[in-house]
């Protein structure tokens, strides 16, 4: 029997995964998350096989919770199919990359090949993360232009990130020259199209 937990923070989705997984003979969902911060401890008292990790919760994203796992074997189950996310997922170590548009049969084949050893990531985007190419931004990069886009002046963003106007304004600087943008809007949205914000 593979045991599986389920972290997703959409109480409904978590449940109907559970139940499309039950249905399987060798899979048993052994427990259930709905914050990325509950991850580390669900693992270690439940003692999964197999961990389903969305990529958007609360408290932790599930690409960070997966970073932070030592030797558990992780699919990332996300509606984001972003060449971006793939890439970072692979950096975090994951085992496995699947949409949520995928039929069940082919998440609960995921579930034996990543358990069995095997990584799977879905060919199209994995085509598409190389074509895409790395993120060009810094962690720091990332962070002031994930800031700015919350809205409010380049004084608002220092404060929050405790960093002065002109690091802000060198930071965003940065990253709209290395997308290839007019300002930081048009720049956030290349950014999080392609998955790396």
């Amino acid at each position: 029997m593979i045991r599986v937990l389920l972290a997703d923070d959409q109480h409904l989705v978590r449940e109907a995964l559970a139940a499309l997984l039950g249905l399987e003979p060798d899979l048993e969902v052994v427990g259930q998350v709905g914050r990325g911060d509950e991850v580390a401890g669900a693992v270690a008292r439940f003692r999964p096989d197999v961990v389903l990790l969305d990529i958007e919760m609360p408290g932790l994203d599930g690409l960070s919770a997966a970073a932070g796992l030592t030797g558990e074997r992780v699919i990332i189950l996300t509606t984001f199919g972003r060449p971006g996310y793939l890439r970072r997922a692979m950096d975090a170590g994951v085992s496995g990359y699947v949409v949520k548009d995928a039929r069940a049969g082919e998440l609960a084949d995921a579930v034996r090949r990543v358990h069995a050893g095997e990584r799977v990531f879905d060919r199209k985007l994995s085509a598409a993360s190389l074509s895409a190419g790395a993120n060009p931004l810094t962690g720091r990069e990332r962070d002031v232009l994930r800031a700015a886009t919350e809205g409010g002046t380049i004084a608002d963003v220092a404060r929050r990130l405790y960093l002065s106007d002109g690091t802000v304004r060198n930071y965003l600087s940065s990253a709209i020259g290395k997308l290839g943008a007019r300002n930081r809007a048009e720049a956030a949205r290349a950014a999080e199209s392609k998955g790396w914000l």
